[in-house]
């Protein structure tokens, strides 16, 4: 989902800046949250853990220009409920970070589009999952269909967000909501791959009942709230 460049003017760019310090305020109070449940062993493990796969997502994993923007697969609601919200913000916004730094340093100065396209829909994945799933059941008990609306909800965001910059940046043109319309309905598709990865990921954590406790996942994987 990356936002291109020149798709926001410099004069325009200044509004990212503030969605991102709102984003990542908002990521350092959960992250001091799960500090004090978890402590800051758990929450720095956790979220290298998550840097390093949304790395790879990024770097290693396919991703193809379409419309206004990339669609990637970034399996957001996969690193939710392995590792729990604050880190998997924090490795989205770490993994972007270091993949634009090393690989695309022209993506830097979109950096907070980027950065609050990803983390705000995971914010609001966070919320969604307190309503659709039951307090006593823990993620690898996880049903398909919650699987699904927490994908579906995900990557709905990420496709709203890409919007907004595009027609912040651009504005209501034929053009540009043609290629708006064609980058959401490529991107909608992950959703069919996104709530299987998911089952098969918390399937294979079900298995390896090693991981209960272990401080590189999120105490809900394996415990009910």
């Amino acid at each position: 989902m990356h936002i291109e460049p020149g798709l926001v003017a410099d004069s325009k760019i200044w509004l990212s800046y503030a969605t991102a310090a709102g984003a990542g305020a908002y990521g350092l109070k959960l992250a001091w949250e799960d500090v004090k449940e978890r402590g800051p062993v758990s929450l720095l493990a956790r979220a290298a853990g998550a840097t390093s796969l949304v790395f790879c997502f990024f770097e290693v994993f396919p991703h193809y220009p379409v419309g206004v923007s990339e669609v990637h697969l970034i399996f957001g609601s996969t690193l939710f409920l392995i590792f729990g919200g604050a880190p998997a913000a924090i490795g989205l916004a770490l993994g972007l970070f270091l993949q634009g730094l090393f690989f695309a340093p022209f993506d830097l100065p979109q950096y907070g589009m980027n950065v609050t396209t990803l983390l705000v829909p995971l914010f609001g994945l966070r919320y969604l999952a307190g309503k659709v799933i039951e307090p006593g059941t823990p993620y690898v008990d996880l049903k398909y269909r919650q699987a699904l609306a927490l994908s579906t909800a995900y990557q709905a965001g990420i496709v709203a967000w890409v919007t907004f910059w595009a027609l912040y940046g651009h504005g209501f043109g034929v053009e540009n909501v043609q290629s708006i319309a064609t980058f959401g309905g490529a991107y909608m598709l992950v959703i069919i791959v996104e709530p299987l990865a998911d089952l098969a990921v918390l399937a294979g954590a079900k298995a390896i009942n090693a991981l209960r406790g272990s401080v590189l996942v999120g105490d809900r994987l394996y415990n009910p709230a």
